[in-house]
């Protein structure tokens, strides 16, 4: 049976690999597992989210976090973040708890589909590399509840491949926010920017 990485409770045997990521004069170190995205190194589009993220401080949700990598790096390169972490598949949250406390980085990190798990929370910013193999209906949910779970003022960041969905996200976030900025082009990739 296929399994992406949006499944719950991946059954795919577990198979692990190190990575190092340099930032802000900083080493972290990351154990990657499969079934989780991306697996053996970041992904292209995550490294240029982090690389280009403004300096902040606040509420960060980093939303479907995988093994952490987005959400570790920005709170290595922002302390003054506060920093939660959730995503629907159990295995990724065990391995972001790992990569967490190996990387001496605090955060709230929780199992579950979306903003379950955030009922009754608001972030200055979210973060997110849309799942586009769990299909449109669910990266397109998750943008809309993004703009419900940010404060006025919150920022919503997605990262994608310009000319393999990207611009489908970029219309979705003007469709929802009323507003959309691209912040960086970074070859085909794109970071997008949306204000509630």
């Amino acid at each position: 049976m296929f399994e992406h990485y949006y499944s719950q409770k991946p059954s795919s045997k577990i198979v692990e690999k190190d990575f190092e990521f340099n930032i802000e004069k900083q080493k972290l170190r990351f154990k990657t597992v499969s079934g989780v995205f991306a697996f053996g190194t970041p992904d292209a589009a995550s490294v240029v989210l982090v690389r280009n993220f403004p300096d902040a401080k606040g509420d960060l949700l980093d939303l479907g976090c995988g093994y952490g990598f987005i959400g570790i790096s920005l709170k290595a390169k922002n302390p003054d973040l506060n920093l939660f972490m959730s995503d629907v598949n159990e295995r990724a949250v065990e391995y972001a708890k790992i990569n967490a406390k190996n990387n001496n980085i605090s955060a709230v990190i929780k199992s579950g589909d979306g903003f379950e798990v955030w009922d009754g929370v608001d972030f200055d910013f979210v973060t997110f590399n849309p799942p586009m193999a769990a299909g449109k209906n669910v990266w397109v949910r998750l943008i809309e509840e993004s703009r419900s779970h940010l404060r006025e003022g919150g920022l919503l960041f997605c990262v994608g491949f310009h000319n393999k969905g990207g611009s489908a996200i970029e219309r979705e976030m003007q469709r929802v926010f009323g507003n959309v900025s691209t912040i960086v082009k970074d070859g085909g990739i794109r970071v997008y920017r949306s204000e509630k």
